[in-house]
């Protein structure tokens, strides 16, 4: 589905995790839908507030891994949660695993159908009755999931972690420019642009392979906007990010803390795209096949902070 030249952003920015359940959490198997879901409870604890997990780009599966990459970040973060008694509900992405019949045609996916699924979840809990808060809580493509869902259902906070603030389409070719000579670039770049234009290209320009047939849905995901919609989310927002990011960069953050005026921010200076501390580009690499990498702890304590506080963020 996706092209070679792009498999490392479209697949890199899915997200992953790798633990064993903590102990003293409950994991459950349910389905909501079409979609198939994990819901990790903490054990004696009446009513505990619940994060969201929405993932990343690719076909990402309820641990957060994907096909090429398994960093485990999804279920880490899940069990870290857990473990200070907040409860998770993380799923399949469609097309992690494969494709089934009940999506229908792969050609007719929208990036709206990855919104619908994230209301859909909400929606099972807030009706549960289980919950004292729900929390959505989005990684990277899934942070824009999650701004677009907020404008669609009522949540108590919303949580974006390494988020990009521009649309898919111009982030990618942000990120080829710096892999890519001018020449290799250019003619991919240009296919990217009518793509978004809602164009059907073909032939293709070599490096990039994305059949006719799918193109419509992936102009869908590379043309959403995040800003203006997280301008009109009134919930409390906690946006984080990381200076050894290189799939985000730094203006993403405050394009995104500009939008959110009143969001509380935390920027860590040693965190990667899957969110543990790195040293180094090499070491950053490693990482997205690391399961037992620990992530950043003050995202951890940041994070449970802002999910367990009363009122608006501060």
């Amino acid at each position: 589905m996706h092209s070679r030249i792009i498999l490392w952003t479209l697949t890199a920015l899915a997200i992953a995790c790798g633990f064993a359940v903590n102990a003293s959490a409950e994991e459950t198997q349910i389905r909501v839908g079409t979609i198939d879901a994990f819901l990790t409870t903490p054990r004696e604890v009446d009513r505990p507030p619940v994060a969201l997990l929405v993932a990343g780009s690719g076909s990402t599966d309820h641990d957060g891994n994907g096909p090429q990459i398994k960093p485990a970040t999804l279920k880490k973060l899940s069990e870290q949660l857990a473990a200070r008694n907040i409860a998770t509900l993380r799923y399949d992405k469609r097309g992690a695993g494969g494709w089934k019949p009940e999506f229908g045609r792969p050609e007719d996916f929208r990036f709206k159908d990855y919104v619908d699924d994230a209301v859909a979840l909400v929606g099972y809990l807030r009706s549960s009755g289980k919950f004292s808060a729900v929390v959505l809580v989005g990684h990277s493509e899934g942070g824009l999931v999650a701004i677009l869902a907020a404008r669609r259902v009522p949540v108590d906070r919303l949580v974006l972690l390494a988020t990009a603030a521009r649309r898919q389409g111009d982030l990618l070719k942000a990120q080829l420019e710096k892999q890519l000579s001018p020449e290799m670039l250019a003619p991919i770049a240009k296919a990217i642009d009518s793509i978004m234009a809602g164009q059907i290209v073909d032939p293709l320009p070599p490096g990039l392979s994305i059949p006719p047939s799918l193109q419509p849905g992936i102009a869908s995901a590379f043309t959403e906007d995040p800003v203006d919609p997280l301008k009109k989310v009134g919930v409390p927002t906690l946006i984080v990010a990381g200076g050894r990011d290189r799939q985000v960069a730094r203006l993403d953050f405050l394009a995104l803390s500009t939008a959110s005026f009143a969001a509380k921010t935390l920027w860590l200076p040693e965190m990667n795209h899957v969110l543990v501390d790195v040293a180094d580009e090499t070491d950053d690499l490693k990482t997205y096949n690391e399961a037992d990498r620990p992530l950043d702890p003050t995202m951890i304590d940041s994070l449970v902070t802002f999910i367990l506080a009363n009122g608006t963020a501060k």
